[in-house]
């Protein structure tokens, strides 16, 4: 049997309908099949390849961290350099109540850690999500998603959780004195790149600090650098007291974060004593590439050129049969008139060497997230080819 047969056979599938495509390599903005021919990844693999597959120096932090150890002990036990300096390198990124980081594995476990840690510290069961929201496949973090076609086969999930609408002031006064988070992304993905305005932001955050119930940004996808900030509440002005990452922050590798101040983070370090805990969390080498990622980030420059980069895709799709463009940084959706349109589009594309995706609560928009090293001969190019892809479809 082939690898294809093999992928159909024996591993467990996520759809009827897999993409399938046999990759063999990759490196930059590009991923080879095993006939070599070459794909431009716009999505970088759903947000994480930020600074293109296999960047020199995350793979240099990878070779180093491997010749020296690889799991050692259970998270949290020994001090082992590349979490910790990690754990630095992020926290002088951020203001100063967040400097306290748990290290995981994904942005699911992110999620599950930070609704333990709301509830822990607040000693309240209720929590308030959002419609089409997105912020993992787990139970917990499935409980908290906003489409309840996704959740409805797996109940019953998580009790007391509550949903408002994303951007919808009005909805602020269902966050009251029993809830203990209120967990929001920062920019919507899942839902098509949605966003909010600053009023909205400073009134929740208010909200919040009224009630005594804490924030819980989501920056799974839109954070390190995404959105033309390292961080994307960085926009609005307002500061969580609980942070998410993954993703992105990465380089390539598995690794997610939850991320608050010492004194809230403490909660989890008795009654009961190992209140979270995790086995391969900040694992060494996906720690030492994380690690690298941040430094390319800042050293490279690359989050300064995020807005250049976004202008220049806004000003060259332009089509009749494109409904709407949103995006924030290079977190970007283009809105068709239905799934069934822009999946021959999709495909279309895909013949043609570049990789686009929808999304999972907005599938008639085409997702374009591509590494922040893309140039911009290669924004054109690719603008072009989705141009051309959408005349020729029907």
């Amino acid at each position: 049997m082939n690898n294809r047969q093999l992928f159909l056979k024996h591993l467990g599938q996520t759809s009827e309908f897999p993409l399938a495509l046999e990759i063999q390599r990759a490196e930059g903005l590009y991923m080879y099949d095993k006939d070599d021919k070459a794909y431009l990844d716009l999505i970088s693999g759903i947000g994480v390849s930020s600074i293109g597959h296999r960047h020199p120096k995350v793979i240099e932090a990878i070779k180093a961290q491997i010749d020296k150890h690889l799991h050692v002990m259970v998270y949290g036990e020994f001090v082992t350099a590349p979490q910790v300096q990690l754990a630095h390198a992020i926290t002088k990124t951020l203001p100063e109540n967040l400097d306290n980081v748990f290290l995981v594995n994904s942005g699911s476990e992110a999620t599950e850690g930070a609704l333990k840690l709301a509830k822990r510290h607040t000693q309240r069961s209720k929590i308030i999500s959002f419609e089409n929201a997105y912020h993992g496949s787990t139970s917990g973090a499935l409980s908290i998603a906003g489409d309840e076609k996704l959740k409805a086969p797996f109940r019953p999930l998580l009790p007391d959780i509550h949903q408002i609408r994303f951007g919808e002031s009005n909805d602020l006064s269902q966050i009251d004195k029993d809830t203990a988070a209120v967990i929001i992304e920062t920019v919507q993905g899942e839902a098509g790149v949605r966003y909010a305005d600053v009023d909205y932001f400073e009134s929740l955050r208010a909200k919040c600090t009224e009630t005594g119930a804490l924030l819980v940004m989501d920056e799974i996808q839109c954070g390190f650098g995404r959105t033309g900030k390292f961080w994307a509440f960085e926009h609005y002005g307002i500061i969580p007291d609980i942070l998410l990452c993954a993703k992105g922050m990465g380089g390539g590798m598995p690794i997610g974060a939850f991320i608050s101040s010492k004194s809230i983070m403490h909660d989890l370090t008795h009654d009961p004593i190992l209140g979270h805990i995790t086995t391969f969390g900040g694992h060494p080498v996906s720690a030492a590439a994380s690690l690298a990622t941040v430094q390319v980030l800042q050293e490279e420059k690359l989050i300064e050129t995020v807005a250049v980069k976004e202008q220049l895709f806004l000003s060259l799709l332009n089509h009749s049969k494109i409904k709407e463009v949103r995006s924030v940084g290079l977190m970007m959706a283009i809105e068709f008139e239905s799934f069934e349109y822009l999946d021959q589009i999709i495909h279309k594309l895909l013949e043609e060497g570049i990789l686009t995706d929808w999304f999972l609560f907005c599938d008639n928009s085409m997702r374009i997230a591509p590494p922040l090293t893309i140039t911009s001969e290669e924004i054109k190019m690719a603008c072009n080819k989705i141009l051309q892809a959408i005349d020729q479809v029907n």
